[in-house]
């Protein structure tokens, strides 16, 4: 394991290397914030939005906590989320779970964890509303059944927020996906259409 002061030491050899390639690129991204996407994400420390679409600094607005949740009275994703949508102007906003996820399995066990079964609320609240569908598949394949459950519901929560609903009002573009990540291959995968108005959200 690295020591923290390697850390450090990475960064320096990073940004050196970006100069290198390209000697303009820091001061470019100093000058403005202007990204088409907001990433909701897990926190994960396997799942880093930008390197998994390949995107470089700048071009994703990100906001991660345990299992991606998106709870309607978290004012954390709250305010990014109007930052994203009213300043940032963004299109598109990205809700991505990934297999296998911890949390999503924590909500899965019949036992306590600490405050994080709290958080984890609304993920056991899932568990109860598709009991049939998962009591049918096996461990692995019910895990993953989950996170995809999961990801879809939380996607609904974005785009029942009066941030959501106002921006659409008012005419504003903006997509709300739903997306899952393969850890084992690498691979995003849409779960279903965008949600592009209100209309949307049950189809």
């Amino acid at each position: 394991m690295e020591s923290i002061d390697q850390l450090i030491e990475n960064n320096a050899r990073w940004a050196e290397r970006v100069r290198e390639t390209d000697p303009e690129f820091f001061t470019r991204l100093a000058q403005q914030q202007t990204p088409k996407y907001f990433w909701i994400g897990c926190s994960d420390s396997r799942v880093p939005a930008n390197q998994i679409t390949g995107l470089p600094p700048g071009e994703v607005f990100v906001h991660r906590n345990v299992a991606n949740v998106v709870q309607e009275t978290d004012f954390n994703v709250l305010a990014a989320l109007q930052y994203a949508v009213d300043v940032l102007k963004v299109s598109n906003v990205i809700v991505c779970g990934h297999y296998g996820c911890g949390g999503v399995q924590a909500a899965l066990e019949n036992f306590r964890h600490g405050i994080i079964d709290n958080w984890l609320a609304p993920i056991r609240a899932l568990t109860r509303a598709h009991k049939d569908e998962l009591a049918a598949l096996e461990d692995a394949a019910k895990l993953d059944r989950l996170c995809e459950l999961n990801v879809l519901s939380q996607a609904r929560h974005v785009a029942r927020t009066t941030i959501v609903e106002d921006a659409w009002l008012r005419g504003q573009e903006l997509a709300i996906h739903s997306w899952i990540y393969q850890l084992d291959q690498g691979i995003l995968t849409p779960l279903r259409d965008p949600i592009t108005c209100a209309e949307g959200i049950e189809k």
